[in-house]
């Protein structure tokens, strides 16, 4: 899987288009310095830094004014309604949708899905005590089904292999999955689909940069009590992992942009993907069954728009992400002949075919189209 990395050199050129001219100039470093650097950027300080943008806060009312550009379904449904990640169906028709203005949290409802939506707080907000600017910060403050969120509670987030509850989109809480890139913590976590657990982590690492100077204080479980890593190895990894696993997509970078007409600063993660590695290092595992299950394609390159994958493990799903980290094409339970998955019509161009298994393993390829 981590052959996927190579795609984030190319990623910093492509999806940081809609960057102010001279945004990250300071951005210089590795490993804790650069982090520090990011944060005089995002931040909401002067830091004597040229080319100074200094964060906005709209206030906590203002999420809803800032979700209507910023957090439209303009991807799966493309209806305009409003997306949420806890509810969202990307490979078929949302179990419900929300409208803004219409079923906003009013302090009534919300014992089921579907009610009422309300804004969630992905770092809980009874971690920095529902402080500002922390508190309506839309880069990890998102629009959610009021009752999804509050089952998520506080928990933090992780994998779970047997959930105590499930949503309609799929969504699970249950106990973490203490083996492979999750080992090392036991309690309750709450588990996004895969559709968006990159995203979840690129809003935290925006947090643990964000609010570098604060987030030493605050006691939560996923933190480890320092102001340079930041997170416990273990929950690192896993946001690692998800960020490595779930590319950057037109869906982020758009509301980004739209976040930072607002507030006046940017998620640098999204922007440049490939400073996670720069700053916190290259994922210890990959839970990848590559080396196990025998995995070949072929033709590749190929001049037929075609490929062909054989694996030996069954796979529950099959995506194709172009080098913007777009997600071009996905097939949930693909069919195959003796083992073998056709992919067809392919445009030409340069991919990585990303693999999972019924496990929730997986391993990813890199093919050109002629």
């Amino acid at each position: 899987m981590k052959k996927l990395y190579t795609i984030f050199a190319i990623l910093s050129v492509v999806v940081g288009f809609a960057q102010p001219s001279g945004y990250y100039n300071t951005a210089t470093g590795t490993g804790y310095v650069l982090k520090t650097n990011l944060k005089k950027i995002i931040d909401n300080q002067s830091d004597a830094i040229p080319s100074e943008h200094i964060a906005t806060d709209p206030g906590y009312a203002g999420l809803y004014v800032t979700y209507t550009t910023s957090d439209i379904d303009l991807y799966y449904e493309n209806n305009g309604t409003m997306l949420d990640m806890y509810t969202e169906n990307p490979t078929g028709p949302d179990n419900c949708e929300f409208t803004y203005g219409i079923n906003q949290d009013n302090g009534t409802g919300g014992t089921a899905e579907c009610q009422k939506y309300n804004r969630e707080h992905i770092i809980p907000q009874s971690v920095f005590s529902s402080d500002q600017p922390m508190y309506s910060d839309a880069h990890f403050v998102v629009p959610s089904d009021k009752y999804v969120n509050a089952q998520r509670g506080d928990f933090p987030f992780g994998r779970t292999s047997s959930p105590t509850n499930t949503y309609t989109n799929g969504s699970k809480r249950g106990p973490n999955l203490n083996s492979g890139y999750s080992a090392g913590y036991t309690g309750t976590i709450f588990e996004p689909i895969n559709e968006f657990k990159g995203d979840i982590a690129r809003m935290i690492l925006y947090f643990a940069t964000r609010y570098e100077d604060n987030v030493a204080s605050w006691p939560y479980e996923m933190f480890n009590g320092t102001s340079n890593q930041v997170l416990t190895d273990t929950h690192l990894e896993i946001l690692k992992q998800w960020h490595y696993l779930d590319p950057v997509s037109q869906r982020e970078i758009d509301r980004n942009n739209a976040i930072y007409a607002r507030q006046n600063n940017r998620n640098p993660y999204i922007d440049h993907p490939e400073w996670v590695e720069v700053i916190w290092g290259p994922r210890l595992s990959t839970d990848s069954f590559e080396t196990t299950a025998n995995i070949s394609i072929y033709p590749n390159p190929t001049k037929n728009n075609r490929i062909n994958i054989n694996s030996e493990v069954e796979l529950s799903e099959i995506e194709l992400i172009n080098i913007n980290g777009q997600v071009v094409q996905k097939i949930n339970k693909p069919n195959n002949i003796s083992n073998v998955y056709t992919l067809e019509n392919l445009p030409q161009g340069f991919y990585f075919v990303k693999l999972t298994s019924f496990d929730n393993q997986t391993a990813t390829k890199k093919i050109l189209v002629n």
